[in-house]
């Protein structure tokens, strides 16, 4: 009999160490309390209050704000990568990667179509044998399986017989 185990649920909640304070909150309070003493002993108290402010004012942004119910660091993080994508993406048909382009790249556009080389990209052909063993193997529904380089040997050797005796009765997986 298999042993049953315990499924964990709600993964995505952090873990509360001190009342309604997460760990993450914790330390982010015990780093920028840390900033608060250096600061503390290094400025005289106007550049302190104004520094303390600022920090106060990060640690409680990145620690308790949330934006969309995400912590305020995830937003963001989404944010600076939105920045940094290009607003505008063109897609030329000839080339075989996407050429992105930015409202103050205009003139580059030109340089790096011309520059990039096409390819062709060829997609293989499916034979015969491969579609009737696809074609059993969905029938089967999956219990088929089959050793492919004898299905390959077997159709190579069917090909040849075709040639020489045209009424010859065909296999089961060829189509």
């Amino acid at each position: 009999m298999p042993q049953q185990y315990v499924v964990p649920q709600f993964i995505d909640v952090e873990d509360k160490i001190i009342g309604p304070i997460t760990v993450r909150q914790f330390v982010l309070m015990i780093v920028g309390g840390l900033f608060l003493f250096l600061f503390y002993k290094i400025f005289i108290i106007p550049v302190f209050i104004v520094c303390a402010i600022f920090i106060i004012g990060i640690v409680g942004l990145f620690g308790f704000a949330k934006v969309n119910s995400h912590p305020f660091h995830v937003f963001l993080v989404g944010v600076l990568q939105t920045i940094k994508r290009p607003r505008r993406r063109i897609w030329n048909k000839e080339l075989t990667h996407l050429v992105a382009v930015s409202k103050d790249k205009k003139k580059d556009k030109k340089e790096r179509i011309q520059s990039a080389a096409p390819t062709v990209v060829r997609k293989p052909v499916v034979g015969k044998s491969r579609l009737a063993e696809l074609s059993l193997l969905a029938d089967t529904g999956g219990r088929y399986t089959t050793d492919l380089s004898k299905i390959v040997k077997q159709s190579t050797i069917n090909s040849e017989k075709k040639g020489n005796n045209k009424t010859e009765k065909k296999n089961n997986w060829e189509v």
